[in-house]
């Protein structure tokens, strides 16, 4: 490897076919190729430079860079700063269901016409992702939220969202697999778990829950853990012990998490109401 050219590449430890790329490039540029992969990208610092379906494109810090399968592109450093990047990868088999689920209808690839793109919603759900990756703690909801959250964007960009109608009853299934999710907070259940218990395949679960709660499953389960682990909080617990009865994996995830519901840690919320 050329010096000032670093490259790390980073699995999910639930998934085989989502990764993630941590580039620094200064002085390497890649040949054209094409990935099977949804390959989604944020460019950090510096200028990112390169062609795609025959246009050339130029890409600045904040910026989007998004290859659909099989698109044909190349890349390099467009300026003589360095350039730092991230870019997801995640195969179709992973989001073509989350499609569908979403009001995605056709059974064609989802393929999306914008390559450069500038959306905060899908920067902040990319930067999150590569994150948590990096890290390397996170729960199993917590990824699959993740990954919705990302294809939810996908389908917005595309046009073809569909937004939940709230329904007056809550099937007795529905209910059902949500009192599961109240009593298994502690333990890392999936949405394969959830949808098991309420007989549904795990794509019209996500669906039908969406709609009865105007709310996803993987959204709940969070808001559930971070509920918990706030009454554990004013208890008197310490974030430890609220961490581990409410299902995250230590005191940090605990914190980043709540942190993004009640802006501050957990240990400053404590500290508030014992005054």
């Amino acid at each position: 490897m050329e010096q000032g050219n670093h490259f790390t590449y980073t699995g999910s430890t639930l998934q085989d076919s989502v990764s993630m790329l941590s580039a620094t490039m200064s002085d390497f540029s890649y040949a054209k190729h094409a990935h099977e992969e949804y390959s989604i990208g944020l460019t950090l610092q510096g200028r990112q430079d390169f062609f795609c379906r025959n246009a050339f494109y130029k890409s600045t810090p904040g910026n989007i860079l998004l290859f659909n399968p099989e698109d044909i592109h190349d890349g390099h450093s467009g300026v003589e700063q360095t350039l730092e990047y991230v870019m997801l990868y995640i195969h179709p088999k992973d989001l073509h269901p989350l499609f569908q689920a979403l009001g995605h209808k056709k059974h064609t690839t989802l393929r999306l016409n914008d390559t450069l793109i500038n959306d905060p919603i899908l920067r902040h759900q990319i930067y999150g992702m590569s994150q948590r990756l990096h890290d390397n703690v996170y729960s199993s909801i917590e990824h699959e939220a993740g990954l919705f959250q990302i294809a939810q964007s996908l389908v917005r960009l595309h046009g073809s969202l569909e937004l939940p109608s709230q329904r007056t009853r809550a099937d007795r299934l529905l209910l059902q697999a949500r009192d599961f999710i109240i009593a298994n907070l502690a333990s890392d259940i999936t949405i394969d778990d959830i949808a098991n218990v309420a007989n549904m395949s795990k794509f019209h679960f996500i669906r039908a829950f969406r709609e009865h709660f105007c709310i996803t499953p993987h959204q709940y389960v969070l808001n559930c853990r971070i509920n918990y682990a706030r009454k554990e909080l004013l208890a008197g617990h310490n974030a430890t012990r609220a961490a581990i009865v409410s299902g995250f994996a230590d005191a940090s995830h605990l914190n980043r998490n709540f942190k993004r519901v009640f802006g501050m840690t957990p240990k400053q919320y404590q500290l508030q109401w014992t005054r």
